[in-house]
This record gives C-alpha cells, sequence and structure tokens, in this order.
C-alpha cells in the first residue's frame, strides 16, 4: 500500500504504523497465536453469514427485531421501521438495533490488517494467481489507495456508501495504523448513518412494508430452500471450477 494510507494514519494516531507489527500472515512461516485466531474468526464470519442467509426470509415476518439485531439485515430494518409507524417499536430503538449485528465482524477485518498489513488486503481482495485476476486486484488496490488517501478517517464513517466493499476499508484502516477505539468509534457513526435512512423508509412505507414482507413469510420456507440449493450449487461450481 505504500505511503498513501499515512493521512489515515496521522489523523487518527499521529505517527506513522510500525513494520514491526506487520507479522506474517498465518498461512505463511512464523504465524503466531493471533493469527490463528483472526483465522478462525473469519471463518466463523463466514459459517455466520452462511447460516444467517436463508433464515433472513422466516424471520423478517415474525421477528424482524431478532433479525435486524443478528445479522444488521436490509430487509429487517426496513421492516422494523414500518413497525415503528405502527406504533410497536419506538424508532430510536428500531435504529440501535441495527447496529450490533451490521459492525459484527468489521474489527476482525481491522485487526487483519493492524497485524498482516498488505496479506490482509489481498486476502479479501482475492488470491487469483492468473494474469486478469492479479490485474483486477491490483486495481482495486489502487483504487482503495486513492479512496483513503482522499477521505482519511472519514472513509470508515462513509464505507456503506463509497464504491468500495467496506471490509476493504475496514482492512486498510488496520493497516494505515488506526487504533482500535478510534476505528470503532467511527464504525459505529457509519453504521448509525447507514442504518437510520433504511430504518427511516420502513417509517415512511409504514404497513405496506409489513403487508410485503408477510407475504414473504407465507413462502419462506421454499425460499429458505432455494437460498440453500443456491449455496450448494455455488459451491459445486466452485469445486469443479478448480479442480480443471
Amino acid at each position: 500500500m505504500g505511503g498513501t494510507l499515512d493521512p489515515m494514519t496521522h489523523a487518527c494516531d499521529d505517527r506513522k504504523p510500525q513494520a514491526s507489527r506487520r507479522l506474517p500472515a498465518a498461512w505463511g512461516g512464523g504465524a503466531g497465536r493471533a493469527d490463528t485466531v483472526i483465522v478462525l474468526l473469519l471463518g466463523l464470519y463466514a459459517t455466520y453469514a452462511l447460516v444467517l442467509w436463508p433464515l433472513v426470509p422466516v424471520l423478517s415476518g415474525s421477528h424482524p427485531l431478532l433479525l435486524e439485531i443478528l445479522s444488521g439485515s436490509a430487509v429487517a430494518e426496513v421492516t422494523v421501521g414500518a413497525h415503528s409507524r405502527l406504533g410497536e417499536v419506538p424508532l430510536w430503538s428500531a435504529v440501535v438495533a441495527g447496529v450490533p449485528g451490521s459492525m459484527m465482524f468489521d474489527w476482525v477485518f481491522w485487526w487483519a490488517g493492524r497485524r498482516w498489513g498488505d496479506r490482509a488486503l489481498h486476502l479479501v481482495l482475492g488470491r487469483d494467481s492468473s494474469p486478469g485476476g492479479v490485474a483486477r486486484r491490483e486495481a482495486r488496490s489502487a483504487r482503495l489507495e486513492r479512496m483513503v488517501e482522499r477521505f482519511g478517517p472519514a472513509a470508515v464513517v462513509l464505507a456503506y456508501y463509497l464504491p468500495l466493499p467496506t471490509l476493504l476499508i475496514y482492512v486498510a484502516a488496520g493497516l494505515s495504523g488506526m487504533r482500535l477505539r478510534t476505528f470503532l468509534a467511527l464504525d459505529v457513526v457509519g453504521t448509525l448513518l447507514w442504518v437510520g435512512p433504511i430504518v427511516g423508509l420502513g417509517y415512511a412505507i409504514g404497513k405496506s412494508a409489513v403487508d410485503v414482507v408477510d407475504q414473504i413469510e407465507h413462502y419462506s420456507t421454499f425460499l429458505a430452500i432455494g437460498a440453500v440449493l443456491v449455496v450448494i450449487g455455488v459451491q459445486v461450481r466452485r469445486r469443479r471450477h478448480a479442480s480443471t
């Protein structure tokens, strides 16, 4: 990443990232206990998202507030906002409930960037060794550098609105040397700026949004089965592609 991330570093900590903290990633030699923990947490993140995905249509109608807390699902946020319009949930709690699920694993990607440096960025970008894959990774990395240089710490606040995956921005924040408490404070603000308008949309729609979700819940079993089949199909296709 070079020196292009220094603006975020100086703005948050007034110091440069220490090269000694950029230890080898867990898949390389010299991996420590912290590297193993990060790898396990990243695996937990992937598993958690995979398990919750088919549950979204099931819980969105019956327990939208629970779904919002667990996953930060936009569908749940709209639904809870609609229930708030009907007087069933206070509007402020409908917004706050979306924060835990939305930023649950953000700090893990910050930690990966803090500890692994550029390797964490390459991990999130993908490890495709083909010429096309390398070119895409380098282009996205350069784009991220320009974005972080331009916005600095505000990149974390605006992560949901920038034309880059939020996880890349969180990795870059850790890579730049941003302290954890600074990152978490900015992340909370950014998450509220994202959840608030979505909940507000549900509040503005009102009962119509609830009626739509109720219809979705009616077919939730079929949607959940379909989601599981899609996941299985994608995994099978990837394995076949990897074996050829």
